[in-house]
């Protein structure tokens, strides 16, 4: 739990920055693999463009919404902090929101089939989210709430967790969220190697259902987040959403497969 690497002069060269630019390489460079993989002709071109337009939408994304639905008191008194992302505070939610709007208008210029793209990204997605979760962890942010019991993280003086909680044993949330990705990631491509059949959306879809649904549930460990009605936070009310958005998806994807085979059988 380092904040800082080292630093080169006066240049603090942060752990949250450095292992953030980490997940999206690493996540990037998976999804190129099975893009050459099991993509058409020219995609990976397309990948190439799409990149850097993902990366700033989905950064764009991740800190409006943490700054609007998580940390808002927080950032209205402090607005200077607002573009500071390096200090961290970037939410996966918003993330994808705006990886996915700037996406898409990349791909409609482009006359290119949105789902396709999408369900190749999800992999990727799945691999950066848990690295990312290293991020938060060394950073000490995205922090557990008190155990109150004789086990869980004590963060060190100077970060977030322990100026709120001191050295309170905390919930390892940020931890097990990392790690349920890599299960999510897995469980994913042994699923793909019974593709066929699969509607196009499954992957995104799949993605959406089952990440939010951990992430969900993991939250109710979380001690960083102001909470509202239900004593939800706004990851939970986001969460709740995505999940209806992907099972809406896989409804309409094993339909319309259904109904493209029924009209081939006549």
């Amino acid at each position: 739990m380092h904040s800082y690497w080292f630093h080169i002069g006066a240049f603090p060269v942060r752990s949250y920055s450095t292992i953030f630019a980490a997940a999206f390489l690493l996540g990037f460079g998976v999804t190129l693999y099975f893009v050459k993989a099991k993509g058409e002709p020219g995609d990976v071109e397309h990948w190439w463009n799409l990149a850097p337009i993902c990366l700033l939408g989905g950064i764009i994304g991740a800190r409006f919404w943490q700054v609007f639905f998580f940390d808002f008191p927080y950032y209205a008194a402090h607005p200077g902090q607002i573009p500071l992302i390096w200090h961290g505070g970037l939410s996966i939610q918003g993330g994808i929101v705006g990886a996915v709007l700037a996406a898409m208008v990349y791909l409609k210029r482009y006359r290119l089939n949105f789902w396709r793209f999408a369900d190749l990204a999800a992999p990727g997605i799945l691999l950066g989210q848990s690295i990312g979760r290293d991020a938060d962890f060394m950073n000490g942010s995205a922090y557990g709430a008190p155990t109150h019991q004789g086990f869980g993280i004590v963060f060190p003086p100077g970060t977030l967790a322990h100026d709120q909680y001191g050295a309170q044993p905390l919930w390892p949330a940020v931890i097990w969220e990392g790690q349920a990705d890599i299960f999510l990631f897995a469980i994913l491509l042994i699923l793909w190697q019974r593709k066929k059949g699969w509607p196009q959306g499954f992957s995104i879809a799949y993605y959406l259902v089952t990440y939010n649904i951990v992430r969900f549930f993991m939250e109710m460990l979380r001690g960083d987040s102001p909470r509202y009605a239900l004593h939800w936070d706004a990851a939970q009310y986001t969460a709740i959403p995505m999940v209806v958005i992907g099972l809406a998806i896989w409804i309409y994807g094993f339909m319309k497969n259904r109904k493209q085979k029924q009209n081939v059988e006549v």
